[in-house]
């Protein structure tokens, strides 16, 4: 439904917005609350965007390891297999 990868666009722009809407609003009024309300709630809907693409990028590389497992155990069955065969296995990416 959204656009996934670094962060959706439309919620950065949605924190501008309400950001700089918050200059114009006294700190103790119900419209400041409510902006601040609102920023903390975009805010958690961006962090919870950002982990859900670090799972499809993990899972996408751990698939691509198991088709290069089975082809070398396949290989193996036909052929000798040397040490540096392992090597082409490819890492997770992990971001904090």
């Amino acid at each position: 439904m959204f656009w996934k990868g670094e962060g959706s666009p439309w919620i950065d722009e949605e924190i501008d917005r309400v950001s700089r809407n918050l200059r114009f609003h006294e700190i103790e009024s119900k419209e400041y609350q409510a902006n601040l309300t609102t920023l903390e709630r975009l805010k958690q809907m961006k962090e919870e965007d950002k982990s859900d693409s670090v799972i499809r990028n993990n899972i996408v590389v751990v698939a691509g390891n198991l088709l290069g497992i089975l082809m070398i155990v396949k290989h193996e069955h036909v052929n000798v297999i040397t040490s540096r065969a392992l090597s082409l296995l490819l890492k997770p990416i992990l971001r904090a």
